[in-house]
């Protein structure tokens, strides 16, 4: 009798696989901060699994002339024991600063088998996201560096959201991310600054508008969107309705996160409801005792587009911490289910 079929190996024959990330992404600029965040990241693992990403800030985290021992640190950190699982991206300078193309020689030069991911900031258009894309994959092929190092691209200014959905579509890009304050910043006075905050980062026009085009361009290509930081970090019930806002009204998938007391508050609002696991993870076992053909389930049809509805769901779940059924965990979380 063969073994059961993953899910993972049926549902999308010949596609990309929607990537399977943390809900909440932690920014930390100076060493001390990314330190604490790794050690964090170990504290609030699920199952030997982190629940949250750590990405160290070369932008804004580098004293001004001192960019390249910025760099360096980070190389370092992502080299260190510390870095246990692995999940610790860099975000780089804009593609208009002198430093970029060092940021990235240091940083992939010397980990890029350990940097999970590369946050490019500030691009104007596809292009200035593909010229550091192109930059990215010539220190790999000079380093000898065969895995893909994924690309999150952040939408701060008019002309990048005009291109969001080419910018989306670029090779290596696993997350469109936005970038709320230079977002405002960048209109000239014209949206107010309560717009960089809740509720009117939810309700002025032009920002909705944005967040809509910025996640339907990033689901329409198979990438993930993440939202905006929050810049109230002594009240955590902020954070969390913002992340429950972003994630229920505009379809954002992670959220960035600022200071520690935001991380657990973003995780827990971007959690699927346990209702909604717990059907996904009856509904999938039930479909992989049938082989993946269609089942009826309470008196309804389902198939395998649905299934993969409820898998999408309970990766997400899974990624987030969410309490999982034991036989769902098991069946295919566990690393023999693969």
């Amino acid at each position: 009798m063969r073994p059961p079929l993953h899910p993972a190996a049926v549902l999308y024959p010949g596609a990309k696989p929607f990537p399977a990330l943390a809900a909440c992404e932690h920014f930390a600029g100076s060493e001390k901060t990314i330190r604490k965040a790794l050690q964090l990241q170990v504290e609030l693992a699920v199952d030997g699994q982190p629940v949250f990403d750590v990405t160290a800030d070369c932008e804004d985290g580098a004293p001004a002339g001192h960019e390249a021992e910025h760099a360096a640190m980070i190389a370092d950190l992502l080299l260190d024991p510390a870095n246990r699982y692995g999940r610790l991206g860099a975000r780089i300078h804009d593609v208009t600063h002198a430093h970029w193309r060092d940021d990235l020689q240091v940083i992939v030069g010397r980990a890029g088998k350990q940097v999970a991911y590369v946050v490019l900031p500030k691009v104007s258009s596809a292009d200035d996201a593909l010229t550091q894309i192109a930059a990215l994959d010539e220190i790999r092929a000079r380093q000898g560096i065969a895995r893909e190092i994924p690309v999150h691209v952040l939408i701060e200014t008019p002309g990048a959201l005009h291109e969001v959905w080419q910018i989306a579509a670029l090779p290596h890009v696993e997350s469109i991310d936005f970038g709320l304050m230079d977002f405002v910043s960048a209109h000239h006075g014209a949206i107010p600054g309560s717009a960089m905050r809740s509720p009117g980062q939810f309700s002025h026009p032009l920002i909705a508008r944005a967040k809509c085009n910025i996640a339907a361009a990033a689901l329409g290509n198979g990438v993930v969107p993440a939202h905006n930081v929050t810049t109230e970090f002594n009240d955590p019930d902020v954070a969390r309705e913002d992340a429950r806002r972003a994630k229920n009204e505009f379809g954002f998938l992670r959220m960035w996160s600022i200071h520690p007391r935001q991380i657990q508050p973003i995780i827990e609002a971007m959690q699927p409801d346990f209702a909604e696991v717990a059907e996904a993870s009856s509904i999938l076992l039930a479909a992989q005792n049938a082989e993946w053909g269609p089942i009826s389930w309470e008196g309804k049809l389902h198939d395998r587009a649905s299934y993969r509805y409820y898998w999408e769901l309970l990766r997400r779940a899974h990624a987030t911490g969410a309490t999982l059924p034991a036989e769902a965990r098991h069946g295919f979380f566990h690393p023999a289910a693969h």
